[in-house]
């Protein structure tokens, strides 16, 4: 497939994450379908389609995106104060900076015991499901996900609690290929806001 053909998938795949808030791997293979491409054709790397993304919120978002990016941090310094005793790391597109109001806030919890964040949950009589997702050992991890009023954008967002091990904070602030942290702790977050 030409690079002209990958470039079109990553631009139709950034188009899906801003205007319906997919995350990047649906978002790729939908855009592959929507463009008619079938099998194992090669996707875009997530590198790409961040690009795509930040270049369609600077064209089509300017007015409405940093306010919306802003009010999502805040909420999720808010939700990072309130678990503080798990050590809450800010992942996801609001970490990156690529997040609207169609996106969900995603917090890394590094635990002592896997249970204790979801017995504060129920202590905070909270509703919440559980699901589970791919974890940095390659098994799967527990994540604890919720609906949370935003009263900034006057509207519900979607949190998601992954539940790690306390050793796999050692890792946590690895850069990734561009050497940017893929995470970040309450102090980085509020860095974040105050720029």
């Amino acid at each position: 497939m030409s690079s002209h053909f990958t470039q079109e998938i990553a631009a139709t795949a950034a188009r899906l994450v801003v205007e319906e808030g997919l995350e990047y791997g649906p978002a790729k293979r939908r855009a592959a379908k929507q463009l008619g491409v079938t099998g194992r054709a090669e996707l875009p790397d997530n590198d790409s389609v961040e690009d795509a993304v930040r270049e369609y919120l600077s064209v089509f978002c300017a007015d409405t995106q940093p306010a919306e990016l802003a009010a999502l941090r805040r909420l999720a310094v808010t939700w990072m104060k309130r678990l503080a005793e798990f050590r809450p790391h800010l992942t996801g597109a609001v970490w990156r900076g690529t997040a609207t109001r169609l996106n969900d806030i995603h917090l890394q919890l590094y635990c002592d015991d896997s249970k204790s964040a979801e017995i504060q949950l129920i202590n905070l009589n909270l509703p919440y499901e559980v699901g589970a997702v791919p974890g940095p050992r390659g098994t799967e991890v527990d994540r604890l996900s919720l609906t949370i009023p935003c009263q900034e954008l006057g509207e519900p967002i979607g949190l998601h609690l992954t539940i790690l091990d306390l050793d796999d904070l050692r890792g946590a602030l690895k850069a990734n290929s561009r050497g940017q942290a893929e995470r970040g702790d309450l102090a980085a977050v509020e860095a974040l806001l105050a720029d």
